[in-house]
C-alpha cells in the first residue's frame, strides 16, 4: 500500500494539478526524490542546495512535523500521509 503526499496549491502546477500523489517510499526523503522523478522541479522548491528542507516549508507525517521526528530520514509505512505545507508569514 503506497503513501499519500498532499501537495499544496502553489505547487500543484508542477503535479498537473494533483492534490494528492501516491508514492512508494521508505523515508520522507525518498518520497521527495520520487516526487522529483515524476514532477521535475518540485524538489528544489522543497529542499535547499544543501539538501535540507527549506525554512519556509513544513512537512508533516500523519500530522507530526518531521523536524521533530527524524527529518528526511523519518521512516514511512503503508498508508502514511505526508503533507507539504508552505509557511505563511504576515502580521
Amino acid at each position: 500500500m503506497p503513501q499519500k503526499v498532499r501537495i499544496p496549491t502553489p505547487l500543484r502546477k508542477l503535479t498537473n494539478n494533483e492534490e494528492v500523489v501516491e508514492v512508494n517510499a521508505v523515508t520522507v526523503g525518498e518520497a521527495i526524490t520520487e516526487l522529483q522523478s515524476r514532477f521535475p522541479g518540485i524538489q528544489e522548491r522543497l529542499v535547499d542546495e544543501k539538501g535540507e528542507v527549506r525554512r519556509f516549508v513544513n512537512i508533516y507525517l500523519n500530522e507530526e512535523d518531521i523536524r521533530f521526528l527524524e527529518n528526511q530520514k523519518t521512516p514511512l509505512k503503508d498508508g502514511d500521509e505526508v503533507s507539504i505545507i508552505p509557511a505563511i508569514a504576515g502580521g
